[in-house]
């Protein structure tokens, strides 16, 4: 196992009350429901990061990109910073492109999410609704 953190970045896509969101498969938090995003790569910033994986992921271009916490996540082994933002769709139409990663997508109301929620979106939904913006957490499962 690789002993260095990873860096994460997430974007939970909002719009007209309600939450765009899509079914991990194929990787941890295979089978919860998450917002979109991965893996930090060298030289890229947060919003650079961040666009190209919804680009390749589902479909779309974002805009209005406003940060909403940083968390330090380690669990089941793993260890990630994980930085959540909140954005809108500028273009195009979300649908699966990833189809190895991602199972489904959906809008879910904000009020009424699924439970089982990939542990950085549950974050992010919890620094959207509390404007906090660090978390620590650490456990035995998931990330």
């Amino acid at each position: 196992m690789d002993k260095m953190p990873k860096v994460g970045v997430g974007c939970l896509i909002i719009e007209g009350g309600r939450i765009l969101l899509g079914k991990r498969k194929g990787s941890h938090g295979d089978g919860q429901w998450s917002d979109f995003g991965g893996h930090l790569e060298h030289g890229e910033t947060f919003e650079s990061c961040i666009k190209r994986e919804l680009k390749e992921e589902i479909g779309i271009e974002v805009k209005n990109l406003k940060m909403l916490c940083v968390s330090n996540v380690i669990r089941g082994g793993a260890h990630y910073v994980d930085i959540e933002f909140a954005g809108k769709i500028k273009s195009g139409k979300p649908r699966i492109v990833e189809h190895e990663k991602i199972g489904e997508i959906r809008w879910f109301p904000l009020n009424r999410v699924p439970k089982n929620l990939f542990v950085p979106c549950r974050l992010g939904l919890k620094a959207l609704k509390t404007k906090k913006m660090y978390f620590s957490v650490k456990g035995r499962t998931g990330r």
